[in-house]
């Protein structure tokens, strides 16, 4: 059974479906390759954060951009938000808002 990618809101998938087309394209591969092989793809592609939150790390010529997300039981990856990287640590105010959707995402899973 493959895994399964949803988004938390439409506005969510809309956001990060606008990425400049190098990092859209590179999006679109490494969830791809997620659906086949699950949702640690492992360094340098995913990264762990803290509490069940995991980024992806996207990177083309048009710079760096990040997509949290969490996974939830029956192998279902759930987008929770994006941003661009314009500074080398990530914004905490980034951080707040992928762990709030992603509390809100576990309770309503319960």
């Amino acid at each position: 059974m493959n895994w399964t990618i949803e988004y938390y809101s439409s506005a969510v998938e809309k956001e990060i479906l606008s990425l400049p087309s190098g990092l859209l394209a590179r999006y679109l591969r490494l969830t791809d390759l997620m659906i086949e092989f699950g949702s640690n793809l492992g360094m340098p592609h995913t990264r762990f954060l803290d509490d069940g939150l995991i980024e992806l790390r996207i990177k083309s010529k048009e710079g760096i951009a990040r997509v949290f997300y969490c996974t939830l039981v029956g192998k279902r990856i759930v987008m929770l938000s994006s941003f661009i990287k314009k500074t080398n640590k990530t914004p905490k105010k980034e951080l707040l808002i992928a762990k709030k959707r992603m509390n809100k995402v576990l309770e309503n899973d319960t």
